[in-house]
């Protein structure tokens, strides 16, 4: 198994399946996950599916999701906070 940090290539982290949100529109516009075999979750720019990939723990997922279902980040898309 190959160790993987921030900003690594998303074309380096072999063997990763991008899922993409049912919500994102037909320009790709979105951002795309995919599960390690480490169980890190990797997060990559649909728009740029070669670029940094972000690497972020079960855990952290788990507690965004949270927060998004919560509501949390509802002011961001629409300009609020």
């Amino acid at each position: 198994m190959y160790e993987c940090e921030n900003g690594i290539p998303a074309t380096e982290l072999h063997g990763a399946v991008w899922k993409k949100s049912s919500y994102s529109n037909p320009s790709g516009n979105c951002v795309e996950l995919a599960r390690l075999p480490s169980g890190e979750i990797a997060m990559r720019n649909s728009r740029d599916p070669a670029g940094p990939a972000l690497i972020y723990t079960r855990e952290e997922i788990a507690v965004f999701l949270h927060g998004a279902r919560n509501g949390d980040f509802d002011g961001l898309a629409d300009g609020g906070i």
